[in-house]
C-alpha cells in the first residue's frame, strides 16, 4: 500500500468503555500527527447512536400523537430484536453514499470510522458484523476498546447528562436496561478463533485490543495518546499486508 492510513476502523466496545472519547481525542489531534501516530487521516464518524435515539424521538412523538409505536416499547426496548441489525444496515448504507458522493474519499486518505456497541442479548458483534457490507469489511479493521461490566457500569452512571440525553458524550442508559442488554458480552468467544483476525463471510478483518480497565480516555491526555499509538501500530502491522488479499485489484 502506498497510503499509511486505515479505510474503515470499526471502533466497538461496551457503552461507555471510552469509544467516543477516543474519536473526540483523534478530531482534536493536529491531521499531520493524526497521520503519523495513528494511521488515521480526515475521518467521517459513523454512529448508530443518532439513528437509534431518533427511532426513540419518534416513538414518544407517535405516542403523543396517539399512534403506535414504530420501534420501541414504553420502556425503551426494541419492539423486534431484528432492529438491531438494521442499524449496522444503515451504517453500511451510509458508507455507500459516502463513497457515491465522494469516490476518491479513501484514495485520498479518508477514514471512516465506524462506531458501535452490542451485547449477546441481541446478536452480540458476531451478528451485528454479519450485516456490515463486504466493501466495509474488506477495507476494515477492529480497535475493540476493552472494559470489564462493573467499569462499564461505572462510566455509564458518571457520564450521563439528563439534560443532554441526545449527546453522544453524554447520554446513558438506565442501570436495568445497561444489565439486560450489554451484561454479557460475545467479544471472548468471537475473538478467541484467531489472536489477530475475525473472519466474516470468508474475510479475514484484523484487530486489536485496546485495554481501558483503567481509564485513560476520560482525560483525553497524553495517556490515551501514547496507549493508542502503541495499539493502532499494531493494528496497522496486521491491516497493511491484509489489504493486498482482501482487496481486488
Amino acid at each position: 500500500m502506498s497510503k499509511e492510513t486505515f479505510d474503515v476502523l470499526f471502533l466497538i466496545a461496551r457503552p461507555a468503555a471510552g469509544k467516543s472519547e477516543i474519536i473526540d481525542y483523534l478530531r482534536r489531534t493536529p491531521s499531520d500527527e493524526r497521520c503519523a501516530r495513528y494511521h488515521i487521516g480526515p475521518f467521517v464518524e459513523l454512529d448508530d447512536f443518532p439513528m437509534l435515539w431518533a427511532w426513540f424521538e419518534e416513538d414518544a412523538i407517535l405516542e403523543r400523537m396517539g399512534k403506535p409505536r414504530l420501534h420501541s416499547d414504553k420502556h425503551g426496548y426494541f419492539l423486534h430484536r431484528y432492529l438491531w441489525h438494521v442499524l449496522i444496515e444503515r451504517l453500511g448504507l451510509d458508507y455507500a453514499k459516502l463513497l457515491a458522493d465522494r469516490p476518491d474519499f479513501h484514495a485520498a486518505g479518508g477514514a471512516a470510522i465506524v462506531e458501535f456497541a452490542r451485547g449477546s442479548e441481541h446478536g452480540g458483534f458476531r451478528q451485528a458484523f454479519e450485516h456490515a457490507p463486504d466493501a466495509m469489511l474488506r477495507r476494515g479493521a477492529i480497535l475493540y476498546v476493552n472494559v470489564s461490566w462493573e467499569e462499564s457500569l461505572r462510566k455509564n452512571r458518571s457520564r450521563f447528562n439528563p439534560n443532554r440525553p441526545h449527546s453522544i458524550l453524554e447520554h446513558g442508559l438506565s442501570d436495568e436496561k445497561l444489565a439486560r442488554l450489554y451484561r454479557e458480552s460475545d467479544w471472548d468467544e468471537l475473538s478467541s478463533a484467531d489472536p489477530h483476525f475475525i473472519t466474516i463471510r470468508d474475510i479475514r478483518v484484523p484487530y486489536v485490543v485496546f485495554e481501558n480497565e483503567d481509564d485513560v480516555t476520560t482525560a483525553r491526555g497524553p495517556a490515551l495518546g501514547r496507549r493508542l499509538e502503541a495499539v493502532a501500530g499494531l493494528l496497522w502491522a496486521l491491516y497493511a499486508p491484509a489489504q493486498l488479499d482482501n482487496n481486488e485489484p
